[in-house]
């Protein structure tokens, strides 16, 4: 069986479908949702130069709530990647879901919902993760800011091994963030930011990168005013 194809194993309340070729796993996961999949489903494309995967919710919570999946994932695929990657490597995250890999950006996160509405209780939540395994440019140097999985000194990090730790690690997180509230979490995204106390452009807006508030919202000063926006914004239409 080729590795795009690879079936890989998930915790129990997890499930997976590979998809391959050109399929998008986010686009594909956001169809499986409305149709009324169970919650727990993993779709993935493990394409030799790039990794992308989804993850399905079914929040019991307001959409402002369950957006905290978006950086909840965010860590987990931190803690996924830092139990297989060399220990030098270091990964940072950006508040609307981009992803750093010793320093430079190294692919996304993403959301969709049933719903835009933060105080509606959506009937699903997709999280994706896009990864570039590759450089697109060959050798990276044309986009200094921009790099690869394999370019970082993790060429040893198997695709389908990454894909299964994320969703490990994401399950960790949601079982805590329900458990304990969101202080656990947060303070774990934090020590992972990108950008915190910074200047910074975000959504039209410039300022210095303050923090963000219990709902993961950024909060953004401006000079004389702090603007609060809210993860609701990254959402994209499915």
């Amino acid at each position: 069986m080729s590795e795009t194809a690879t079936a890989l194993s998930f915790p129990p309340l997890m499930s997976g479908e590979a998809v391959t070729g050109l399929e998008d796993p986010f686009e594909t996961a956001c169809k499986r949702a409305v149709l009324g999949c169970d919650a727990g489903l993993v779709v993935y494309n493990l394409a030799h130069d790039t990794l992308r995967a989804a993850l399905v919710f079914a929040p019991e919570v307001p959409l402002a709530q369950a957006m905290a999946m978006l950086p909840t994932c965010g860590v987990g695929f931190q803690n996924a990647l830092g139990t297989l990657a060399p220990p030098e490597v270091a990964v940072h995250l950006e508040w609307d879901g981009a992803i750093r890999i010793n320093g430079a950006r190294c692919g996304q996160l993403r959301a969709a919902a049933s719903t835009t509405d933060p105080a509606e209780v959506p009937d699903w939540l997709v999280i994706g993760l896009e990864l570039p395994l590759w450089p697109a440019d060959g050798d990276g140097g044309e986009t200094p800011d921009q790099t690869a999985l394999y370019a970082e000194g993790c060429a040893d990090v198997a695709a389908p091994a990454l894909v299964e730790g994320w969703a490990r690690h994401c399950l960790h997180w949601i079982a805590r963030w329900e458990e304990e509230g969101s202080k656990s979490l947060h303070e774990e995204w934090r020590s992972l930011a990108h950008g915190m106390g910074e200047p910074i452009e975000q959504q039209a807006l410039s300022g210095t990168f303050l923090g963000i508030d219990e709902a993961f919202g950024m909060l953004l000063r401006d000079g004389e005013t702090t603007h609060l926006i809210p993860l609701t914004t990254l959402l994209e239409t499915p």
